[in-house]
């Protein structure tokens, strides 16, 4: 019985009101903390100060250990040259800012990075978000004016971003359906058919690097290449048999690579990406320009880009 009531007793005080005294405060609970203290002073480890302006090599140094960052408010940081996970990004800032620094970059640099940047373009280009897809796409268009040849060629440059190109705009065949199902949606602004009006400029910019009609030669003859004026007689088209000046001329033996699929496979030659086209997507196009052109207003005007790459391409035939 003892025990009980002095329990209740304790259980009593929880609710008992502490008499104050004139002139007194209230007693401070045990878990008070003080914050009434003010600092003097803000030390800041590491810091120098420099009477000249940092380099162009420091800022790029430091822009490029930014790119970890995962903060969103200093957007134009935390792009760098080949920065290949930002095309992905989820702020519309990054990605924008992102593009706009590619297109500063010298041709020479981008050619030798084109296999490391495609498949986040392919990535980017099926993504669930409408924007990321948008600008993914942007993306793909710079990197063709820019280093087109090495785009279509590079493994699986060719097959695989057609496919994307397909799933985007709707136009399946059976391997594309594998991407997606579906037309992929691009929100409120793919009602207007602006963003289906940009995928179907680029897909005329990349059927032209693959299949068009420059890459089919002048019909110039042996002596007129370039190269006789550097290699004297008995020599002749020598600098057509010398390694190439790329950083990997080897790369389309695959010697230490993984075992490539026909998708992943690498068509250097206008005749072999033609042969595929023609076997794989030619007939599904035709009939997605057909009914792209049925639409009318800019998607019909659009659509007239890809159906003039088609027809050249056909004119010159598989061995152009």
């Amino acid at each position: 019985m003892g025990s009980s009531s002095k329990r209740k007793k304790e259980k009593q005080k929880d609710f008992q009101k502490p008499k104050l005294k004139v002139g007194k405060t209230r007693a401070k609970p045990e878990n008070f903390t003080d914050t009434s203290f003010k600092s003097k002073s803000i030390v800041l480890n590491q810091q120098s100060l420099h009477l000249n302006a940092p380099s162009s090599n420091s800022v790029f140094t430091h822009n490029l250990s930014l790119l970890t960052s995962k903060s969103d408010s200093q957007p134009s940081e935390r792009d760098a040259p080949f920065a290949s996970p930002l095309i992905l990004d989820g702020n519309t800032n990054v990605r924008t800012q992102l593009v706009k620094l590619l297109r500063t970059l010298p041709r020479h640099d981008i050619e030798d990075h084109v296999a490391q940047l495609l498949p986040y373009i392919r990535a980017g280009m099926t993504h669930l978000a409408a924007d990321i897809r948008v600008s993914a796409v942007e993306i793909l268009s710079w990197m063709v004016e820019a280093a087109g040849e090495q785009v279509v060629s590079c493994p699986g440059g060719w097959i695989k971003t057609l496919n994307c190109f397909l799933s985007v705009l709707g136009w399946h065949t059976e391997e594309s359906s594998k991407w997606s199902s579906n037309r992929a949606s691009f929100g409120k602004s793919g009602s207007q058919g602006r963003p289906m009006v940009k995928v179907l400029g680029v897909l005329a910019e990349f059927l032209d690097a693959g299949i068009g009609q420059h890459d089919a030669g002048d019909d110039e003859s042996p002596e007129d290449d370039g190269f006789s004026s550097i290699w004297p007689f008995p020599l002749s088209c020598t600098g057509q048999h010398m390694i190439s000046d790329s950083s990997a001329p080897y790369a389309y033996l695959n010697l230490f690579g993984q075992p490539r699929d026909e998708e992943g496979e690498m068509y250097e030659t206008r005749e072999d990406r033609f042969r595929v086209f023609s076997n794989r997507f030619m007939p599904v196009i035709e009939r997605g320009v057909k009914s792209a052109r049925e639409e009318g207003g800019e998607m019909g005007r659009a659509s007239s880009g890809v159906s003039k790459v088609l027809k050249e391409a056909i004119s010159y035939g598989p061995g152009a």
